[in-house]
């Protein structure tokens, strides 16, 4: 069965404890802590130690899986952290941006020699690194991450695929989802309006409210046989009210939890 998650940068204006209650409140599967620094740190990094008992406790108290951590940025020294953090709380999954810019080659040669360098730790610790393709970054379509993942063969290393930023780079995510699902180990999925550059209000980011076409993504999930997470991740949340957040979980989740079911996938 594929797992649905919330990514708790939703819940960038709550503590963690608020952000595991009302994900499952909303009905989800498990949650992804958001580790983000500058936008949302549930986990701070540099004291992950302190944090680590009250994260378990968040997530066991409400019935929830820790399905990933997003630390976003390619940074060795905080990956490293990273995976050491996830190792010891139980996170299988470390989800990165690849940084650079996009169309400079000497970006991309040397981002993803620095992401081939983080597999092999990651590994290590017994933790899968995801990178997504990113609007305005080295990484940013599907050419490139189909390089990319030409590149990076290790196992421990997956595409993170947001059908967001597909869809702002030009394309339609359900036909590049099928050029990459073989190597996808992760899915960020948000809705937008228009093409972007950003994915617009956090309330036209629920599931169902925007354009892109999730139906068929999902379609394309179920028949390609796609067993891993899949984590609502709407930014720019931080001033809303709890209700409205909430709001926002739980539409997203009706949403998606309809088209899997239609799917044969809940």
């Amino acid at each position: 069965m594929i797992k649905l998650g919330v990514n708790s940068v939703l819940f960038g204006g709550y503590d963690f404890p608020t952000a595991a209650k009302y994900t499952a409140m909303a009905g989800y599967d498990g949650i992804e802590v958001s580790a983000i620094k500058g936008m949302c740190e549930h986990l701070e990094l540099d004291r992950w130690r302190e944090q680590a008992h009250e994260i378990r406790k968040a997530a066991q108290d409400n019935g929830l899986e820790l399905l990933s951590m997003e630390e976003a940025a390619l940074d060795e020294e905080r990956l490293l952290k990273a995976f050491e953090a996830a190792a010891e709380i139980g996170i299988p999954v470390v989800n990165i941006g690849p940084g650079g810019k996009s169309d400079v080659e000497e970006d991309f040669e040397r981002q993803t020699d620095l992401m081939a360098r983080m597999v092999e730790r990651a590994a290590e610790f017994g933790v899968t690194l995801c990178c997504k393709a990113h609007v305005g970054a080295c990484i940013y379509n599907t050419p490139t991450t189909l390089r990319a993942m030409e590149k990076i063969q290790h196992p421990a290393f997956g595409i993170d695929m947001d059908p967001s930023h597909i869809y702002r780079a030009g394309e339609e995510p359900a036909e590049a989802l099928r050029q990459v699902l073989h190597r996808t180990k992760h899915i960020h999925i948000r809705d937008c309006k228009g093409r972007g550059p950003s994915p617009g209000a956090p309330q036209d980011q629920a599931c169902g409210r925007g354009d892109i076409d999730l139906m068929a993504y999902c379609r394309v999930m179920v028949e390609g046989g796609y067993d891993g997470p899949v984590c609502l991740e709407i930014i720019g949340a931080n001033q809303l009210e709890l209700p409205q957040v909430a709001i926002i979980a739980a539409e997203s989740y009706g949403y998606l939890n309809a088209c899997l079911k239609a799917l044969g996938a809940r």
